[in-house]
């Protein structure tokens, strides 16, 4: 499957904005399971210095610096990414959570790929004993990861109530949890969290998944957005699998990878400083459509 992507993002300030500084995680990365065909980054006013990097993790950064007042700044990603994940088999093996836990701990590696990396608590997925006991529900003794995984998934979908309104990014993990509400973010975070309590590697990922309209309806502008899902370590030979708690599915077609990380810290799509007064308001808009002539 082959996607068109468009993610603008208006920031509008009440007041003038002197100079802004900021890294931009908004184009996607190439990986063994999607190949980005192209990608431009337009922001405007035009920025006087811009470099493209890479991070620890391999996301793309792109820094600008801003030294034009400006009252409004709209950075627009646009992307041509082929997508090419094989079906899950029907019928699969995986080894126990408890030997993924011996050998995450026991990794040599600190590739940017290790298991090392995401087994321990971050900032935004700490380590909660009411989380982890949820997540143990799902992995009895001798449980196969991938089936733990997928039963946690299965019960965080029928548990929590996603409801945009019902928290912002700086609301803690405990509250969504306890509340049993949030949106993507807090449900991976959540899923991250209760796997790093049972000493199983999890990784945050950011990116896009494709919406298709109820029969009859026409798609709207913009009505698809930014998504948040979990990668898991399932060890050596599975290696990193993709679950989607928000729609309890498996990383799929559907979906887009722009950026990895341990939490939403490491892959904030827009991060930075700005030197000015007053508040500022932020608009964003996604969208997700298959490339003409490509088969939905």
């Amino acid at each position: 499957m082959i996607y068109d992507v468009r993610h603008v993002t208006t920031y509008s300030y009440d007041a003038p904005v002197a100079f802004a500084r900021c890294a931009l995680r908004l184009l996607p990365r190439d990986d063994r399971h999607q190949r980005v065909l192209s990608a431009d980054l337009g922001i405007k006013p035009l920025p006087a210095f811009r470099n493209e990097r890479q991070d620890f993790f391999g996301n793309r950064v792109v820094d600008v610096s801003l030294e034009t007042a400006h009252r409004q700044l709209r950075v627009e990603a646009r992307s041509r990414v082929e997508v090419r994940r094989d079906e899950p088999a029907l019928l699969r093996t995986s080894p126990a959570w408890e030997e993924v836990n011996r050998r995450a701990f026991g990794s040599p590696s600190l590739a940017s790929s290790s298991p090392a990396h995401f087994v321990y608590p971050s900032r935004l997925a700490p380590l909660i004993d009411p989380i982890t006991l949820y997540a143990r529900q799902s992995f009895p003794a001798g449980a196969a990861i991938i089936d733990g995984a997928t039963d946690l998934m299965h019960r965080m979908r029928a548990d929590f109530l996603y409801d945009p309104k019902a928290t912002v990014i700086s609301t803690p993990i405990l509250d969504a949890f306890v509340g049993r509400v949030g949106v993507c973010q807090d449900f991976a975070h959540i899923m991250i969290a209760g796997l790093r309590g049972l000493g199983l590697p999890a990784a945050y990922v950011s990116g896009y998944i494709r919406s298709v309209p109820a029969p009859g309806k026409e798609r709207l502008e913009g009505a698809d957005a930014s998504h948040a899902w979990v990668s898991l370590w399932c060890g050596p030979e599975e290696g990193w699998i993709g679950f989607d708690p928000t729609n309890d599915m498996e990383v799929a077609n559907e979906h887009v990878v722009v950026a990895i990380g341990r939490d939403y810290d490491d892959i904030s799509p827009i991060h930075g400083i700005l030197l000015g007064p007053g508040e500022q308001e932020i608009e964003v808009g996604v969208d997700v459509v298959p490339w003409p002539g490509v088969a939905a």
